[in-house]
């Protein structure tokens, strides 16, 4: 698709009349007449205005003339996984999982590289094919690569390891000592929880990145215990295969 295929698209599909658009982002209505058009395309700064309107990356806005990838895990991007800048803004250089808020959520490459495997495993790769392709990409990647320029001094390490404390010092019962926390998006974690009102309600942001984990029960069973966390609260459940049946066990704000 050309520039004023998706313009056109994303506007009808938000219901937005031309003149809506143009006050949106500040231009006139023929403007967006001529965007359409294909006459002219809408300079930097309106793309901008229009990726953030549209949720949506400039990439694609320009009809997705690249492929890209996340610059820290390698993963192909997709508008629904981009990561985003604190102002909320689209970063197209790194995932949700990678890059969350203008937070790095990553600074140990084996750790990053552990994630991954299990991941990739389930494609069809061995884990030692996995673990030697990602050995090999990650260290080409921007990230990585300018790693002492773009890291943050060991400060969000620093917090994952306080979290940690803090729910090892919870003692649930039967869950055995978190050891880390990796980045997780809330869509494909939140669960529905059941109320004393008998209502089911999810407590996480679907498009927000937390940090979690998932741990066997030291009683053994087919429950699983999850965990999950961020800056506000700890939350812990129990659930059963893909998530069944969730129960809450815990959750504290902090």
């Amino acid at each position: 698709m050309n520039t004023k295929d998706v313009l056109l698209e994303l506007r009808t599909k938000n219901g937005l009349s031309q003149d809506d658009l143009a006050a949106k982002v500040f231009v006139t209505r023929q403007a967006v007449s001529r965007w359409e058009n294909g006459e002219t395309v809408p300079n930097t700064e309106t793309l901008k205005l229009l990726s953030n309107l549209f949720g949506v990356s400039i990439n694609t806005l320009l009809g997705s003339p690249q492929k890209l990838v996340c610059q820290c895990c390698g993963m192909p991007l997709e508008d629904g996984i981009i990561g985003r800048n604190r102002d909320g803004s689209l970063n197209e250089s790194y995932c949700q999982w990678c890059y969350a808020d203008g937070t790095y959520t990553y600074s140990d490459m084996d750790n990053l590289i552990d994630v991954c495997v299990g991941h990739m495993a389930k494609d069809g790769f061995t884990e030692e094919q996995a673990r030697a392709y990602m050995k090999q990409l990650l260290p080409t990647l921007d990230y990585w690569k300018r790693y002492e320029e773009l890291s943050d001094n060991g400060q969000f390490e620093q917090f994952k390891q306080q979290l940690i404390e803090e729910i090892n010092d919870l003692r649930i019962e039967g869950m055995p000592k978190v050891e880390k926390l990796n980045a997780l998006v809330g869509r494909y974690v939140n669960l529905s929880y059941r109320l004393p009102n008998g209502k089911h309600v999810p407590f996480l942001d679907d498009g927000t990145t937390y940090l979690g984990t998932q741990l066997e029960p030291e009683f053994g069973g087919d429950r699983c215990f999850g965990v999950l966390a961020n800056m506000d609260f700890i939350l812990i459940c129990t659930y059963e295969k893909e998530g069944a049946n969730p129960e809450l066990v815990l959750y504290k704000k902090r």
